[in-house]
């Protein structure tokens, strides 16, 4: 989110006006969760101005990358695996948490 504040004051009033644009950035998308034996997977679609931030050699990124570029998960997930093709689609897994069949 990128805010601009702009600070004017009108010469018919003594006060000071304040404008707050905001802009939103492409959403991250995230997929529904699946399932094998051991882990629990989503993958994570980054909208193209957040992609042109990654790494211009493909790598995996550790979670304070992924946290800072404001994927959300909660804990145990881990970036495990780059599709080539698209590499702006994060490929993520966490083991998969007690009770889930």
């Amino acid at each position: 989110v990128s805010v601009l504040v702009l600070f004017f004051s009108d010469f018919l009033w003594p006060q000071l006006l304040v404008l707050i644009i905001t802009t939103m950035p492409a959403e991250i998308r995230y997929s529904n969760k699946y399932y094998d034996e051991e882990y629990e997977y989503r993958h994570v679609i980054l909208p193209t101005d957040l992609a042109k931030t990654l790494p211009k050699k493909a790598r995996l990124l550790t979670e304070d990358e992924w946290r800072g570029m404001g994927v959300q998960g909660s804990e145990g997930w881990e970036h495990y695996a780059i599709h080539k093709p698209e590499p702006h689609i994060l490929l993520m897994r966490r083991p998969k948490p007690v009770g889930v069949n």
